[in-house]
Order: structure tokens, then sequence, then C-alpha cells
């Protein structure tokens, strides 16, 4: 994707807060933002792009295009990263000489967006999102597992793979598989625990899922701490994809109650989840062990699935995740050094 040069350093100067010398009656409705609030702008966008000094709104449109050429779904939907930053652009909290509905804002944004066939909006979430004229198509921000991480959160990845390295299979199910899995969109994550495995049949956790056509779906978990492989002789803390396999198919078998409904209902999809590797072989055992009935609801996720969804939805890490305070003067997080 790529915009005309004068569009790019349009919507720089809106980037920069660069009042239009034509319209001095009108005020500025965008905040004016120097080279440090520039490099502070792209900072909470979770890029490294910092200001290097030169004339800001060119400087800005040359990062304009290099977002505007990150990977994305065709010519009607602009890089996720650009996406984010219209919605960090139009934040009513920096609505200037107006309200918070920042109707003139949008109407100058627009009259940029416009000559290259997009149309900014508020959603009732009140974040901004990008139309495409031509096919009326809405861009909707999903996190991407798959997109490059930037330094700070190969950082935080790093950080959460040493707590799964040490963490028990409760704390993974408490602390980082109910925590991801709320952030996805699921409801009613109720997780059976290991204290009381009365009536569990297989299921660790189980959810429901509501479609936009407000049909629920549920969904079990089976989550296992270690690896999951296919040898004969099972190492100590590894699992056998077969004995998970036959822990899925009675998850799928037995009925759970739903409270907010008043009835028994059955679990529709089982995820397989590893906090460790899915071995390869073991992969191969799962995908010829499943029948056509069986494959669409038997789905698997490890480690580096875990790891990047954890990651890209910005979900707190897990306290015992935290980097530790190492440093010989400090006495107390809460106190300062000196």
């Amino acid at each position: 994707m790529r915009f005309r040069r004068r569009n790019s350093e349009a919507l720089a100067d809106l980037i920069c807060g660069n009042h239009d010398p034509t319209a001095e009656a009108e005020p500025s409705y965008f905040p004016y933002r120097s080279s440090s609030y520039i490099t502070e702008f792209f900072q909470e966008l979770d890029t490294d792009w910092a200001h290097d000094g030169s004339t800001r709104h060119r400087w800005v449109a040359d990062v304009l295009e290099s977002m505007l050429n990150e990977p994305h779904d065709g010519p009607s939907h602009p890089p996720e990263g650009f996406c984010r930053l219209i919605d960090q652009l139009m934040s009513p909290s920096d609505a200037m000489n107006e309200g918070p509905n920042r109707s003139n804002a949008l109407r100058h944004l627009n009259e940029v967006l416009a000559r290259e066939g997009f149309e900014a909006f508020y959603g009732d979430d009140r974040h901004c999102y990008l139309r495409h004229i031509g096919t009326n198509t809405v861009t909707v921000l999903q996190p991407n597992p798959h997109r490059p991480l930037t330094t700070v959160e190969v950082q935080r990845r790093n950080d959460l793979a040493g707590f799964l390295d040490k963490c028990s299979e409760d704390e993974l199910i408490e602390e980082v598989l109910l925590p991801l899995f709320r952030q996805l969109g699921f409801h009613r994550i109720t997780a059976a625990g290991h204290k009381d495995k009365a009536l569990e049949y297989g299921k660790d956790i189980w959810m429901r899922y509501m479609l936009p056509t407000q049909h629920l779906l549920y969904f079990g978990i089976q989550a296992k701490k270690g690896k999951l492989d296919a040898s004969g002789v099972t190492k100590a803390g590894n699992a056998n994809m077969a004995e998970i396999y036959n822990q899925a198919l009675m998850m799928l078998a037995h009925e759970i109650f739903d409270p907010e409904i008043n009835r028994r209902v059955l679990v529709d999809h089982a995820f397989i989840v590893a906090g460790g590797e899915i071995t390869k072989a073991a992969r191969n055992w799962l995908g010829n062990a499943l029948d056509d009935a069986k494959r669409s609801q038997i789905m698997f996720i490890d480690r580096d699935d875990i790891l990047n969804l954890y990651v890209v939805t910005n979900l707190p890490l897990p306290v015992s995740a935290l980097p530790k305070l190492t440093d010989p003067w400090v006495t107390s997080i809460n106190e300062p050094p000196f």
C-alpha cells in the first residue's frame, strides 16, 4: 500500500500538530508535538522509531510510508500498525479546542484520507477505525501472533518463557491461560482445578464463545505443563499424545452444566494446550488419529502459540514472571532509591 507523498506529509502535519497557515482563523485541533513527543508518540505504538532531529513532518511522512509497506490483507485493509496509529492520533483524551467527539479533528483527518480512498470514524467503543470507501470494508484490529515482535515484546516473551519453565500446571492454567482466553473474547471461563478432580472428565477448563449471530459454542481445554510426545516410553515430565487424545474424546462425550441458561450442554470443541513443545511426531500421530468427524473438534496450542498470543494481546505478565530488582541500592519496590 502506498500513499501519495503530499498526502503522507499532510497526515504527518496532523501528527506533528502543525497549524495550517491558510486557516489562521480556525484553531488547531491536534496537539503540537516537538521532537521528543513525536518519539514518545511512536513508542506508545510499541515501535522503535525515534526522531533523528530532522524536519519533523518529513521524518514522520517517511515513517508513515514505511508503516504502509508492512504486510496487510489487500488494498482495502491498511497494515495493522497504520490502523493503530490512526486510533492513537484520534484518541478522545487528546481533544483540543473541541469536545471529546473530535468532530473537527475527524474532518481534517478525513480530508487527507479521502484522497486515498479511506474514511475514519468512531465506533461505539470510542476507538477510531478506518473504512475503505470503495468497498465499505472496515478494518478491525485483531491480535496477530505471527507478526514481527518489537524489542520490548521480545523481552516480555522471554520473561514469560522463563515463567513457563518453572510454573506448575495450576499456575499455567490460572495465571496464563485464564487471562489469555478472557482477553481473546471467551466467556464464562471455569477452571476445574487439580485439587478436586471429581467429575472433571478430562476438562481442565471449559468456556463459551458467542458468535455474531448470538449462537453459543462451548470449548473445553486439556492443559499440560510439559512436552507432549508420541514415544512408546514417555520421559518423566512429558505426556503422551495418545493419553491426551483420549482425554479430549472423553471431554467431548460428557456434558457440562451452564448455570446461566440452567441446562446441560455438550462441549463443541476441545483445545489441547501444552506449556511445552508438541513434538512433530505427536502432531503427526494426532493428525492421523482424527477422523473427519473429529478433525474440526480437536485443536492444539503449544508453547510458542501461548507466548505469541499472550504478548500481542498486551496482557500483563504474571507477578512471578516479572524481572527481579537486583540492584543493591533498591530496598523496596515502593521506596525511592535515594
